[in-house]
């Protein structure tokens, strides 16, 4: 039976807010400076990849703020081809750049997350992600509903390795037969649970094509319709 949901963080409890705009807006209101949308796209992509290949720097509040100084970094390094940006301050660039970056629940899953506890389920993320996570999900609700956060950064290595996996069942103190995984990332969260022995399901939202094979749900309260969550869900 099925005693604990593994979740992933970003594109599965979590969306981010079209961040371009905001940078944009924000460069405006802050310090006068018109970027163009195609500025800040390139600006705000160019960020996130040097974030995406450095988050597990990030292990506690110390270097996480010298891993968002860095981005900021890159960040001001791309907009400065094409715009004058070296006379603002770092602390007000990394500001800057962390009002552009917000990130929101899905619309279902601050009812979901409560309903899935009340039938027994332990849950706790696992992600990809620097150890402010669960600050991050505090403040946005949700920290109060789940019963643990592993990430990357905490274990050392990234999914699809099994570190964050394992961390997230010590977490639940479950086995990985009793647990299973949902993520949107075929080779983080699918390939990386099948590692582990942990049940995959996969999160396709919106249009996005499904592998072959692949157990898949559109939003996160499909898992109200899996059957091996049926011992679970059934009214109490």
């Amino acid at each position: 039976m099925i005693r604990a949901v593994l979740l992933d963080a970003h594109g599965t409890l979590l969306e981010l807010e079209p961040p371009a705009p905001a940078l944009r807006r924000l460069m405006a209101e802050r310090f006068g400076i018109e970027i163009s949308h195609a500025a800040a796209q390139r600006a705000i992509a160019a960020e996130i990849a040097y974030y995406r290949a450095h988050l597990h720097e990030g292990r506690n509040d110390q270097s996480v703020d010298e891993l968002r100084g860095r981005c900021s970094h890159v960040l001001r390094q791309a907009l400065a081809a094409e715009h004058v940006v070296e006379e603002i301050g770092a602390e007000e660039f990394t500001q800057t750049l962390l009002a552009a970056l917000q990130f929101r629940p899905y619309p279902e899953v601050p009812e979901l997350l409560p309903q899935l506890r009340a039938r027994g389920l332990r849950l706790v993320v696992a992600s990809n992600w620097d150890a402010s996570l669960p600050q991050t999900l505090r403040r946005l609700g949700l920290l109060r509903h789940l019963d643990g956060v592993a990430t990357s950064a905490q274990c050392g290595a990234p999914k699809p390795e099994p570190a964050v996996f394992q961390h997230a069942l010590q977490l639940a103190g479950v086995s990985p037969q009793e647990a299973l995984h949902v993520g949107d990332s075929w080779e983080e969260d699918v390939v990386g649970a099948t590692r582990a022995e942990i049940h995959p399901v996969l999160i396709a939202r919106g249009e996005r094509p499904v592998p072959e094979g692949a157990q898949a749900i559109s939003s996160l309260d499909g898992l109200l319709a899996l059957p091996e969550l049926a011992h679970n869900l059934r009214p109490a």
